[in-house]
């Protein structure tokens, strides 16, 4: 994920940011939001989560180092407390048809705080699950379809590490 403070890794990174939005935009349109006011129902950020790392599956390949080229398949969420896994609404994933794994430099800023702190000493193969306080993630700006504040779930599987020459 890019930091919004950060200028983008590339065009297709920024252009998909803004189809996430734009979809966003148009979704709630189409289900009668975006009509002046907060809905009664709709969820606030959840704040106050603490930053947390767990690694679901171990990795046996090679290990992610700041300097590397990676290439991972990641799904990203809105936390919420009520949802199974605390995981709410479904923000980005490298998992829908026609999505092609991400590629960043661990440690050149390219990604948001808490990827650089989160994925090293991942190793290839290896699936890690990050819990991003605001200040990890998009902060109060938010990004997208992502809201200011919002505390984020990352599943992030290392697919690939290439030492850069």
């Amino acid at each position: 994920m890019i930091s919004s403070a950060l200028p983008p890794l590339d065009a297709e990174v920024s252009r998909r940011a803004l189809l996430l939005g734009l979809l966003a935009s148009a979704t709630a349109s189409a289900c009668g939001g975006g009509g002046g006011g907060a809905s009664p129902t709709a969820p606030t950020p959840v704040v106050n989560v603490p930053y947390s790392m767990t690694d679901l599956t171990v990795g046996t390949g090679t290990e992610a180092v700041n300097g590397m080229r990676l290439t991972v398949n990641y799904s990203g969420w809105l936390f919420n407390t009520a949802a199974s896994d605390n995981k709410g609404t479904l923000f980005d994933t490298t998992f829908q048809p026609g999505r092609s794994p991400f590629q960043f430099i661990l440690g050149s800023r390219q990604v948001i705080a808490g990827w650089e702190r989160g994925v090293p000493g991942m190793r290839v193969g290896g699936v890690r699950r990050l819990v991003l306080p605001p200040e990890l993630g998009y902060g109060a700006a938010g990004s997208g379809p992502i809201p200011g504040n919002a505390t984020l779930i990352f599943e992030i599987g290392l697919v690939d590490a290439q030492t850069l020459t």
